[in-house]
Parts: structure tokens; sequence; C-alpha cells
């Protein structure tokens, strides 16, 4: 009799546990659903290069060309000379072949050391000439930005024009 018990046991226990089992197995409408996947680790980008066009390679008449790119324009007044003006819309033949970026055009003066003002509207003349100058080589005047430093501590009268990804050869003397 202890057998038959003990086998009825072990048959109700077993039936108990496939029990559970099955209680396990069906989901429990409490509990929240599974969260999304999560999303593709982010696209490794490159960091970018200087865009300098294949025209800058030779020089143009007027234009010297900096050591980390770009080009710089000596100027004394705040208008171009014709041979400048050649110079620099046959380089902005060259930029407009860039597919995007911006072109930034850096203005400074030498003179006067005592009138911040003065020495900030001269270069700022130059910068808009330098643009006019840009614009009829055909570059788009909306990827063009003007920067008129004024009288840097350099003291230099130039404009520096400088393709996209070209860091600015005048950042040291504009800190303070």
């Amino acid at each position: 009799m202890k057998r038959a018990f003990s086998r009825r046991a072990s048959l109700a226990i077993g039936l108990a546990i496939l029990g559970l089992a099955a209680q396990a197995q069906t989901p429990d409408q409490a509990l929240p659903p599974d969260p999304a996947p999560a999303p593709p680790p982010p696209v490794r980008l490159t960091p970018l290069r200087p865009q300098v066009p294949q025209g800058l390679a030779g020089p143009l008449q007027g234009l010297q060309s900096l050591p980390q790119g770009g080009v710089r324009l000596r100027m004394t007044g705040a208008e171009l000379t014709a041979p400048q003006a050649n110079a620099v819309q046959a380089l902005a033949r060259d930029l407009a072949a860039l597919p995007q970026g911006r072109i930034t055009v850096e203005a400074q003066v030498a003179a006067p050391a005592d009138d911040v003002s003065a020495a900030r509207r001269l270069s700022l003349a130059r910068a808009q000439a330098v643009k006019s100058a840009l614009v009829a080589g055909g570059l788009t005047p909306t990827r063009i930005d003007l920067r008129p430093l004024g009288r840097l501590s350099g003291a230099q009268d130039a404009v520096d024009i400088l393709p996209p990804g070209v860091a600015s050869p005048n950042s040291e003397a504009r800190r303070p």
C-alpha cells in the first residue's frame, strides 16, 4: 500500500510540476513587451581634410601660397589692381569647382595703429573687394565668409583666401 501511495504521490507531484512548467511557458499579461532592438552603431566618420583645388599648384600673379593652404594677397589700398583682380578671378574658378565648403577671406591692415575703427573699416573694404573679384570669377557669394581683422600684432597689409578646411594663419595673432 505504501508503494501505491508513493506511486500516486510521485505521479501527482509530476503532474503538478508539468502544470507549473506549462504555466511558466505562457506569457503573463501583466509583463511589458520586450524592448525594441538596439539601433546600429554610429557610422565612423573620417576627419575633414582641407580641400585645395588643383589650380592652386601653380603660382598666380600677385598671390602667395600659404604653407598650410590658401593664398595671401598683398594689398596697399582698398581696391585690387587689374593683375590682382585677374589672379583672384582665376582662383575663384578653381574654388568654384570644389563640391562644397565655405571660403574664408581674412583681411588685415598695417595702419592706422592708433584708430581701431578705421583699421577695421579698411580691412572690411579690402575683404569686400576680394569677395567681389571672387564672385566675378564664378564663386557663389553665399559660400564666402568675410573676416575683417583690422590691425593685428604682425601689422601686415594682406588678405588671406582660405579654401574649406584650411585653418587661419592669423589665429595666434587674434588671441588676446
